[in-house]
This record gives C-alpha cells, sequence and structure tokens, in this order.
C-alpha cells in the first residue's frame, strides 16, 4: 500500500497561493523520508459571469488577509484583470492535463499559474494563457492543447473534484496523509510551517520510522 501526501487544492484559491511556501516544505520533509506527494484539484469556483465591483472588493479583502498571514506577494493594481469570470476549472483542467507529461510537470505548473494570476495580473482562466504556462513549465505546447481540450483530461478533472467532494472537503487547501489505505488529515486551510512541520514529523516517525 501507498503512503504519500495528498494535497487538495485550487491554482486560483488566494489561501493555496498562502500556502504555496509551507506545502514545498512540508514535501520536502517528508521525500527526506521516502514519502512523495500527489496533487489533486479541488474546483473551488464556476462562475458564469464576469466578476462585479462587489466581488471585486471582497475577492481583494481576502488577498489582503493571506498576504498579511502569509507573506506572499499579491498584485492588488493589477489584480483581478477586467472581465475576469472567477471559474477555476480551466486552471485546475490545466494541472490535470501537466500530469500526462514529465514528473513534477503539475506542481511546476501550479506553481506557474499561481504566480501569473496573484502576482503578473493575468487572466489564467484563458486558455491561451494556459498553453502558454505550461510552454513556460517546458511541455510541448501542442501536445498540452490538445490534452487540456480532450475529454478524458475534462472527465479526470471531474474526478478530482468528486473524489474532494466525496471525502467532505470544502475548503482550500488541505493536506492529507496517507498509510496503507488510511487518511490523515494534516491541515484544511492555512496553517503556518512552524505549526505543520511538528505534526508532519509525528506522522512519519510513526508511519515510516526515523
Amino acid at each position: 500500500m501507498s503512503t504519500r501526501l495528498i494535497y487538495v487544492m485550487d491554482p486560483m484559491c488566494s489561501w493555496c497561493w498562502g500556502f504555496a511556501p509551507v506545502v514545498q516544505a512540508l514535501i520536502e520533509q517528508a521525500q527526506a523520508r521516502g514519502v512523495g506527494a500527489e496533487l489533486i484539484v479541488g474546483g473551488l469556483r464556476r462562475e458564469r459571469t464576469a466578476m462585479d465591483q462587489p466581488a471585486r472588493e471582497r475577492t481583494a479583502s481576502y488577498w489582503h488577509a493571506v498576504h498579511e498571514a502569509s507573506g506572499q506577494p499579491f498584485n492588488f493594481e493589477a489584480g483581478l484583470p477586467d472581465g475576469l469570470v472567477y471559474d477555476t476549472e480551466p486552471a485546475c483542467r490545466a494541472l490535470v492535463a501537466a500530469r500526462g507529461f514529465e514528473a513534477n510537470a503539475d506542481w511546476n505548473l501550479a506553481g506557474l499559474i499561481q504566480r501569473a494570476f496573484y502576482v503578473e495580473g493575468r487572466n489564467v482562466t484563458l486558455p491561451p494563457e494556459l498553453v502558454e504556462l505550461a510552454e513556460a513549465a517546458g511541455i510541448s505546447r501542442s501536445e498540452f492543447a490538445d490534452r487540456f481540450d480532450s475529454q478524458a483530461v475534462r472527465d479526470a478533472t471531474a474526478a478530482d473534484f468528486d473524489w474532494a467532494r466525496n471525502l467532505g472537503i470544502a475548503g482550500f487547501p488541505t493536506l492529507l496523509a496517507e498509510h496503507d489505505g488510511q487518511l490523515a488529515l494534516l491541515t484544511n486551510g492555512y496553517q503556518p510551517l512552524a505549526a505543520l512541520s511538528p505534526l508532519l514529523n509525528r506522522w512519519l516517525e510513526h508511519n515510516v520510522g526515523a
């Protein structure tokens, strides 16, 4: 049976952006004990209309809270580009599409999408933007575009959403640890590394050994 970390996130979830350095450090901590990590996309929002001003102000307040808690950078002036329809499915689907390429391609692309959205003010709901970011992650543009548009990847993305929903995961980031089919919750929501590193270490000692 597998022993692994499972990170359930959405690249357009601001708290996941805040958590990015923390989860990276935790993954490195687990990898030092021979434990890998898998990324599952959660599907945060499926809006169908462009954001209005109250929605922008509400979202900006979340961004400020994440910045204050985590120190992660945000482009408050150029963020939330005009015409943004806050549908996170395309960005999530891009990460699922990236799984079919080299190891860690989905993780690398996740970081690029987050930085593009929160720091560079790019509209990462648009397929051309996602194709460009995939190329920056070292993935073939044409192969990625084909996979991104495929029904198989659309279905796999929906399967990730269903998996998270069936576990009762409604908030992100969520970090789970699995050993022999048993899941342990390390966190549901942002927590600093100082709080989570000892928790993960105890779990590793119990399930992997010193």
